[in-house]
């Protein structure tokens, strides 16, 4: 009988897992040229997965422009593995237009007329994402070559349990997978409500109220929520305007371009009115349209592998406040004033050699570099202010309902204005360093000599500040908020925001620690996803390997005790670690709910992206296992098909 092959099973087929197999095929020839049988369990369309899936409301978009977007391992990414560049979503589209990608399912007439209008500045939907999606997994595949198969299975996997020398995994709809290797790519699931969150709920029940713990926000039944009705919404970031674009647009509103450059909102009288804070008590940032006039942007200068190893030859562990953040901020800082000096002199009062060589020597917090950036740049509005950046109204009491409305307004429109204008580009020199340091992080820094409270800052604090700065909404999402407001279906709460359940009288009630705004509501949504954890996760497969002690939660360990993440533990080579600290050898975790650092599945093309390193250096780790359970073929056995073979199993 023939020699059984070696079997990889991917848990979750959505674009991580497709990157994954792009690197599988590009580092086959060699690590482990040897067939193989590969299962993908996905419920949903392999490669979108449910994030990206098709079947979404056609307003909600990427807040990505389409040139920004790329999932292939171009030559900028440092890693061990061969480069394969490809299209990225705007030359896919223009390829599959022109007629050069072939390789495309019809595609609706909507879809069609995107692609038409589509450009490299253009925010696309996310219904034309999952198909560029789709289609890179399909490619992926036939890179593999003919001597491997690949399995989807249109399911879910609800465990995992050794079976003799291999691996069991168990699919909901019955019947087993046997896997040499098991790689849990989940992306980002649901956790069952905290305590907090599961006591509102249950509020609202007694009460015939509506409550919508941390979801996904596409996934959440609001027809319960009435028209007129008040909404008190928690949260102001990306799922917020996801909840816009479904209760406004979503029921039957629609905007409309003014003469003024701006926009007017039509209502349908279906909208319920919404009542919107948060923590800073504003909207993420715009991205942006502006370009660079002065010097191209340089790679991190203070923020280095060297000053990094500088650190860790000299401290045991090292503090991300403290001893990293100040250099994160001078890299972001040097990016900014670059701009500003080199691409508007006329603002500046030295030149930008004077300033960088005088610059480079002062300390970011220090008194020095303070007096020089106030003795160069005139105006105080251009001074660089991080804390002002990530706590805008840090400090600030508002007198009453109205002065909180024109705060956050305006802050908004001046926001646009500094991130769709001419007049700034410095704000996309500061978005371009801050992005390159967010890159860097995962690749110099050793997770395990951070201290554990500064693990922690790094997943929390650190990611929300980036992603508030850069990963913020397209420009017309802004605009929309805006215009919403001037129709009287968006308010504001301002910063700060609390929320209490009255059990007198069945009511929220919002409160924010700097005004004297009061709203009561019936009607409450947490506008966010779920925190991780593996302990409360609404995934089976996620749950068994935690009640197996295969898989645990990543607890870090402050001087007032063990916290945990929530987030599923892998080791520096992404390997799941057991109860007992056991790395799993042949088990391996990525994405969004692990420890690992590495963010997002697609990224900016050129950027040395992590997500695309951490694939690789996977892909390679999966071979290295594969390649010692079977050694390689005698040259003149090989095989190479056109295209490996590819079966579907499960629903359609």
């Amino acid at each position: 009988m023939p020699a059984q092959n070696p079997s990889v099973v991917f848990l979750g087929g959505g674009p991580r897992t497709a990157g994954i197999l792009e690197r599988l095929a590009a580092n086959r020839p060699e690590l482990a040229d040897v067939p193989l049988d590969i299962h993908v369990v996905e419920p949903y369309e392999p490669g979108s997965g449910r994030i990206w899936r098709f079947g979404q409301h056609p307003g909600l978009m990427l807040n990505s422009a389409a040139a920004d977007v790329t999932m292939f391992t171009d030559s900028s990414v440092q890693c061990d593995g061969p480069p394969a560049d490809g299209p990225g979503l705007a030359e896919w589209a223009a390829g599959v237009l022109g007629g050069s990608i072939t390789d495309v399912p019809a595609l609706p007439p909507a879809l069609l007329g995107q692609l038409r209008s589509l450009s490299g500045t253009t925010f696309p939907t996310r219904q034309l994402q999952s198909k560029y999606l789709e289609w890179f997994f399909r490619r992926a595949v036939r890179a593999l070559g003919g001597d491997v198969s690949v399995t989807v299975h249109r399911d879910t996997a609800v465990g995992v349990e050794p079976d003799g020398a291999r691996y069991g995994v168990r699919l909901a709809g019955g019947g087993t997978l046997h896997a040499d290797v098991v790689i849990a790519a989940l992306g980002h699931t649901d956790s069952q409500p905290d305590a907090r969150s599961a006591g509102w709920t249950g509020f609202a029940a007694r009460h015939g109220g509506f409550h919508a713990a941390p979801s996904y926000t596409t996934d959440v039944d609001y027809s319960p929520i009435t028209a007129g009705q008040d909404v008190i919404v928690s949260g102001m970031g990306l799922a917020f305007v996801d909840l816009l674009v479904l209760l406004m647009e979503g029921r039957g509103g629609r905007f409309e371009e003014m003469s003024d450059g701006g926009l007017r909102y039509v209502p349908s009288g279906a909208e319920p009115r919404l009542w919107a804070g948060s923590r800073r008590g504003v909207p993420y940032h715009s991205k942006i349209s502006s370009a660079l006039r002065g010097e191209p942007a340089g790679d991190p200068r203070f923020f280095t592998a060297g000053a990094v190893q500088a650190l860790l030859a000299r401290h045991g562990e090292l503090d991300f406040r403290t001893q990293l953040w100040p250099l994160i901020a001078k890299d972001a800082g040097h990016g900014y004033y670059r701009e500003l000096f080199t691409g508007s002199p006329e603002r500046v009062s030295m030149g930008w050699t004077e300033f960088s060589a005088r610059f480079s020597d002062l300390d970011w917090y220090s008194s020095g570099r303070r007096d020089l950036v106030a003795a160069a740049v005139p105006d105080a509005a251009l001074h660089l202010d991080l804390e002002r950046l990530d706590r805008p109204f840090g400090g600030r009491q508002f007198a009453g309902h109205r002065e909180v409305q024109n705060a956050v307004a305006g802050y908004i429109g001046h926001d646009l204005e500094l991130r769709t204008g001419l007049d700034h580009p410095e704000t996309l020199a500061l978005f371009i360093a801050l992005l390159k340091v967010y890159m860097e992080l995962g690749r110099i820094v050793p997770p395990e000599r951070l201290n554990a409270r500064s693990q922690q800052e790094v997943q929390d604090w650190w990611h929300g500040f980036f992603s508030f700065v850069d990963s913020g909404p397209p420009p017309r999402r802004l605009r929309e908020m805006l215009a919403l407001h001037r129709a009287g279906l968006l308010q504001f709460l301002g910063p700060g925001l609390d929320v209490a359940a009255d059990e007198a009288t069945g009511y929220f009630v919002a409160t924010s620690s700097q005004s004297d705004v009061t709203v009561r509501a019936r009607a409450f949504i947490e506008a966010r996803l779920p925190a991780p954890s593996v302990a409360r996760s609404a995934n089976p497969l996620l749950r068994s390997l935690h009640a197996a002690g295969v898989g645990t939660e990543q607890h870090l360990l402050t001087s007032d005790g063990a916290h945990s993440t929530g987030r599923l533990l892998v080791s520096a080579a992404h390997e799941l670690v057991g109860r007992e600290g056991d790395a799993q050898g042949r088990m391996f975790g990525v994405g969004p709910g692990t420890s690992g650092w590495g963010a997002g599945a697609f990224a900016r093309p050129g950027t040395n992206a992590a997500p695309f390193r951490e694939n690789d250096a996977l892909a390679r780790r999966i071979l290295t296992v594969i390649a010692g359970l079977r050694p390689p073929r005698p040259a003149t056995s090989r095989t190479a098909p056109s295209r490996p073979a590819i079966a579907a199993v499960g629903k359609a």
